[in-house]
């Protein structure tokens, strides 16, 4: 018998698709539907996910902001209001679970116990925050009533995302979460970090097995494909390290177990569906080709050398461009704002640090 690997692509052997192309050059993707100008394109899910959105508006796409900044509003101020930094204002959506229940809550599937929660003690301000985006603004709001009614507007244009976006781009992020003992609703941070106060008796750490991401993607997949059949979906995983791991072992290990599960749910999705698309930008950056030369010092934050090296072959691939990407691009909605490291990014897991130092800890 012949030796079956003859005559394969170059893609298919380390050597000529890894090790021996030159610096930037590594594209490990093959195919990709097309995204034509003029098709809704929207975005949701980790902190990596913004880098996308901020790149897919400097294409001059047709980037979906459902939750625009009022009119009026100082650029400056919409930013710290987070308009225009993802497609509605949902916040970081780490978890599959989180995703699946927010489209749930949008179309009255799921009305969470716990929705609001109170600011911490010491806070510059006094008030109440939504369980679900506790810093998507930067003052509290003065009741639990008054959370919800700002919920509902946001709720309507969660709902205006799913049934309108012709392209849905979701980078999954994290397992490990913090949910409720009373009806299973996931928060983007645990209570008492950003907001609110832990209790036991109410809140739980879980950390989403296999089976349950795999469950959940296909929930949100399907769910999405009735409601909206003409809508593709472009899955990624983001390949930010946990800032912290509440498991007892190393958070590098964490790590590794949380985005292992994720590609592997995100691969089972592509299999599945015709529609579902992988992008692999936690592969291009991750990989042992940079020697480390797209993350930031504390190896944890990518930097634009890295985001323009994913953009780059997202371009390629879905956009049928090549070249150089834009340096700088102004979200839609009021924003503005450049595509620069994570830094400048939104992320709500920074706020577990940042708790412990303005309690006096240091992490480690």
């Amino acid at each position: 018998m012949s030796n079956p690997y003859r005559g394969l692509p170059d893609s298919a052997f380390w050597s000529r698709a890894v090790a021996w192309v030159p610096p930037g050059g590594l594209d490990p993707m093959l195919a990709a539907p097309h995204v034509s100008r003029g098709q809704p394109v929207a975005t949701m899910g980790s902190c990596f996910a913004q880098h996308i959105s901020r790149h897919l508006q400097g294409l001059g796409l047709d980037y979906m902001v459902t939750e625009a900044a009022p009119p009026g509003l100082p650029p400056a101020e919409a930013s710290t209001h987070n308009y225009g930094v993802f497609t509605a204002r949902f916040g970081n959506v780490y978890t599959v679970r989180q995703a699946l229940q927010l489209a749930q809550r949008a179309f009255g599937l799921f009305t969470p116990a716990e929705d609001a929660w109170p600011t911490l003690p010491g806070a510059p301000a006094e008030g109440w925050v939504d369980a679900f985006r506790p810093q998507i603004q930067p003052h509290p709001l003065p009741s639990p009533e008054a959370v919800r009614a700002a919920t509902a507007e946001h709720l309507a244009a969660v709902r205006t995302m799913f049934q309108g976006a012709r392209w849905l781009v979701f980078t999954l992020g994290l397992t490990e979460a913090w949910r409720s003992r009373i009806d299973g609703a996931v928060n983007p941070v645990a209570p008492g970090v950003a907001a609110g106060a832990f209790d036991p008796s109410r809140h739980e750490f879980v950390n989403f097995t296999q089976a349950e991401v795999d469950a959940d993607l296909e929930a949100l997949i399907q769910g999405l494909k009735e409601l909206n059949p003409g809508c593709g979906v472009i899955l990624t995983v983001s390949p930010v390290p946990l800032i912290a791991t509440y498991e007892p072992r190393h958070v590098l290990v964490s790590t590794t177990v949380s985005k292992a599960i994720l590609r592997v749910a995100a691969d089972a999705a592509e299999r599945r569906h015709d529609h579902v698309t992988y992008f692999p930008s936690y592969e291009i950056i991750n990989s042992a080709h940079h020697e480390g030369r797209y993350w930031a010092d504390d190896l944890r934050q990518v930097n634009e050398l890295g985001v323009g090296h994913a953009m780059r072959v997202f371009s390629r691939h879905f956009l049928g461009m090549d070249g150089m990407l834009p340096t700088s691009a102004a979200p839609a909605g009021g924003a503005a704002a450049s595509p620069g490291p994570m830094a400048e990014v939104v992320c709500d897991e920074e706020v577990i640090e940042a708790a412990l130092r303005n309690a006096g800890f240091t992490p480690g």
